[in-house]
């Protein structure tokens, strides 16, 4: 039985062999046809593969690139070879309906998470009083109009670099009556913040809802504040009101991002 065993492969090989020679010629026609086509198809398929990956590889080597900086009015290109984490925009920005801690509708602005890196001016004072910060109120002599036009060239005239932050850079992605929304960028790792001015009927006639926010991290050492307060100090000297952040109302949000 071993020695049996031992011969078993030769044999059945053999046995395979001539069952293969005794077939009919038309047979093994057939068969040498299906095996070539069969290796034709294989050669066809790793050619598809291989130029499938080829073509992927080009579109990745052409997207990384692409520029770094998504901004023209970055305040250097000195960081512009380092990889960026902007961050995805989130989908629910803009004015709409949103839902208070206890499950209440409303309409505002996109709420703050918990995170001290976010400031909501339609955030409850009551239920979050880390994220909220006050309305803005234009000039009673001006129209929403009028009032949406300082309100972009207050941001137009945003100073990159200003308080060692936004070096990246700013874009306004969307202005018209009665909203605007615009994207900062810090200079080294790219992070994007997004920031809204919004009019929300029902809740003053000449009253503007803000938002800023970071979209990745934790903490924000301070830059939504800053940014915030600039824009406003711009603002008050045509005549808003516009109170900014105040860290001593926020000191939670001061101490944890090491601002004063």
């Amino acid at each position: 039985l071993p020695t049996f065993l031992g011969l078993g492969s030769p044999v059945i090989s053999f046995a395979f062999m001539g069952s293969f020679s005794s077939m009919p010629r038309q047979s093994h026609h057939h068969h040498l046809t299906h095996c070539s086509k069969e290796h034709s198809d294989h050669n066809v398929s790793s050619r598809r593969d291989m130029l499938s990956w080829g073509v992927a590889s080009l579109v990745s080597l052409t997207s990384a690139a692409q520029p770094t900086n998504a901004f023209a009015n970055k305040i250097s290109d000195t960081y512009d070879d380092r990889p960026k984490r902007r961050g995805p925009q989130p989908k629910d920005l803009g004015v709409g309906k949103r839902k208070d801690m206890v499950g209440e509708e409303y309409i505002g602005l996109k709420p703050c998470g918990p995170a001290p890196n976010c400031f909501c001016s339609t955030d409850d004072k009551e239920d979050d009083p880390e994220h909220n910060i006050p309305a803005w109120t234009w000039p009673k002599n001006l129209d929403k109009t009028q009032a949406f036009e300082e309100i972009e060239k207050a941001v137009n005239d945003y100073k990159p670099g200003q308080g060692n932050i936004d070096g990246g850079g700013f874009e306004v992605k969307k202005s018209e009556p009665g909203y605007l929304y615009a994207q900062f960028e810090s200079l080294k790792q790219g992070y994007i913040d997004d920031v809204e001015f919004a009019f929300i009927d029902g809740k003053g006639h000449n009253v503007v809802q803000v938002r800023s926010s970071s979209r990745v991290g934790y903490l924000d050492f301070g830059v939504n504040a800053k940014r915030l307060n600039y824009i406003a100090e711009s603002l008050r000297a045509s005549g808003w009101t516009a109170p900014g952040v105040d860290f001593s109302a926020h000191r939670d949000y001061a101490i944890q991002n090491g601002v004063q």
